[in-house]
């Protein structure tokens, strides 16, 4: 019998596939996990001081603490400055719900502002615009893994002597010319969440400063603001990282700049792909601005007909995701803020249109090429 030709295997490509990372860090994070289990120390102590040192270094600032969770870094940044009720907070309508949930907690009123609509993040001048005498912070969102415009930000912060409180929750490593991401307000707020570049094992956070007394109320508010125990300066709550967690991360910190590079190489191969394919006509790509290092925590494109295009990728075998399809504004919760629908047209326009590819390092060129050629039959099929 003569030999019969297979038909190649079906190329699928998940958007985010943990495997290859875990494979590559197993050994040495069992190794961690079982140390913290032979301690019997779960809840801070060395591998949370170890792993706030080790940050605070690759990040450039005076101080890391370690917290729960990326939104809890950004509730506990904000109890830090004392924000409650009667104080507005300027941020971006177009984000993760815990950018604004997180100053609506305090009992502070989120005053949203539109984006830009090629790096998706807060356009300076609306931020100036927005001021008022109850203004209290700016909480700018480095989204997808770009930092906003930091230096536009950072002056009119001074001009209006408020502080601002970065939410950095997808940016770690990126960077603004020789600036980190969460070295540039007067806090930082970071997610460890496993989709993360740097994700942990389950929930966790990081909260930076350079500022010894703001640190200082961090740390006590992370532990129901006890100086020691039963004994309470503040209301705080309760906010640790786990010290499993906190192991973890420590086996892949060292890790996380040649991750990200991956994802860096990924998005210009990405570029060239779609350019061959004669696609960057019809599929905005993301732009990186000048002077900043990305790091691609998301690869987002825009294209019409976005939800029958996502609807076709998937039948590919191709994941994808949407974020974020409705803005602040226009969220049920938010209503008693007032806005109305068309009142920020880039943050609305951006979740009609927008859609996060597969980014990860692991990707082969395969999976990137069918990516792409999986595009461009969508687009047709979509006649757009």
């Amino acid at each position: 019998m003569g030999l019969t030709s297979q038909p190649a295997p079906a190329v699928t490509v998940p958007l985010l596939d943990l495997s290859a990372q875990w494979r590559e860090i197993r050994d040495e994070a069992l190794a961690a996990i079982t140390r913290v289990c032979d301690s019997q120390r779960f809840i801070l102590g060395p591998e949370v001081e170890g792993l706030e040192r080790d940050l605070a270094g690759a990040i450039g600032v005076r101080h890391a603490i370690g917290v729960s969770s990326g939104t809890d870094a950004l509730l506990v940044a904000l109890m830090a400055l004392g924000i409650g009720p009667g104080d507005e907070v300027i941020t971006s309508t177009y984000s993760f719900f815990a950018t604004a949930g997180s100053i609506v907690r305090t009992g502070a009123r989120p005053v949203l502002v539109d984006i830009d609509p090629v790096s998706y993040n807060l356009v300076p001048a609306g931020v100036r615009a927005a001021l008022t005498s109850r203004t209290r912070a700016i909480m700018p969102v480095h989204l997808y893994g770009q930092c906003a415009d930091m230096g536009a930000l950072t002056q009119v912060a001074a001009d209006a002597g408020v502080p601002m409180v970065e939410d950095a929750a997808q940016a770690i490593g990126s960077r603004v010319r020789d600036r980190q991401a969460g070295s540039m307000g007067l806090a930082g707020c970071f997610s460890f969440f496993p989709s993360k570049n740097l994700g942990a094992f389950g929930d966790a956070g990081l909260v930076t400063t350079d500022d010894d007394a703001f640190a200082e109320r961090v740390r006590l508010l992370r532990t129901h603001g006890a100086e020691r125990q039963y004994h309470h300066r503040l209301i705080g709550g309760n906010f640790r990282i786990d010290a499993l967690q906190a192991a973890v991360l420590r086996v892949k910190a060292p890790r996380l700049a040649s991750w990200s590079e991956g994802r860096r190489r990924n998005a210009d191969r990405y570029r060239q792909l779609f350019r061959q394919a004669g696609l960057d006509g019809r599929v905005t790509l993301p732009v990186e601005g000048a002077g900043h290092h990305h790091i691609y925590n998301q690869f987002v494109v825009r294209v019409p007909e976005r939800d029958r295009i996502k609807a076709s990728l998937a039948d590919r075998q191709v994941g994808t995701a949407v974020y974020y399809p409705v803005p602040f504004h226009l969220q049920e919760c938010f209503a008693s803020l007032g806005h109305v629908a068309g009142e920020f047209p880039q943050a609305e326009a951006a979740a009609r249109e927008t859609l996060a590819l597969p980014i990860y390092g692991e990707l082969t060129d395969a999976q990137l090429r069918h990516v792409v050629t999986s595009m461009a039959a969508a687009l047709d099929e979509a006649g757009v």
